[in-house]
């Protein structure tokens, strides 16, 4: 039993004049003529503070490119044909190997996950797989400052 699914085609809203993104394209012009205006208040002014009207206009124009940046990258158009699967839409060609690879890939990356569980044991037991807290010999030398009037070496077990 079969069910055949029909996609109708997609019409593309055209937008005029500054694109989809008016607010972050009105937000860069503005502060790109703010920082403009700041950076001239600096050197035309002729004011004691100079460099910081100077400096200052340099960031906020700077600070523009991130609303260039979101205008540009909003208004990117994408084929719908390259968008299918990001909204739900059925792909219908290669529909039976894009699940076969799926199928493979979700296989694959749950054994690389399963083997990092080290076979379901948990990091408390010892390596052998008993409740045994591991034991980790501790080595240290004591100068005559310290605790030891003997430059010898101390052995200590540490147990975890």
């Amino acid at each position: 039993m079969s069910t055949s699914v029909q996609v109708e085609p997609v019409m593309e809203k055209s937008y005029g004049g500054v694109g989809r993104c008016k607010c972050s394209f009105w937000f860069a012009v503005a502060h790109d003529i703010l920082g403009v205006f700041i950076m001239m208040v600096g050197v035309f002014g002729g004011l004691v503070i100079h460099d910081l009207f100077i400096y200052a206009g340099a960031i906020i124009i700077f600070l523009s490119l991130i609303w260039w940046v979101f205008w540009y990258s909003g208004n990117i158009d994408v084929p719908p044909e390259e968008l299918e699967d990001d909204v739900g839409m059925i792909k219908l060609k290669n529909r039976g190997i894009s699940r076969v690879v799926r199928r493979v890939s979700g296989r694959l990356s749950n054994r690389i996950r399963n083997s990092f569980r080290k076979n379901g044991r948990s990091f408390a037991e010892g390596p052998e797989g008993n409740n045994r807290p591991a034991e980790v010999s501790l080595s240290t030398i004591y100068d005559n400052d310290f605790a030891s009037s003997s430059k010898e070496l101390c052995r200590e077990t540490l147990s975890i």
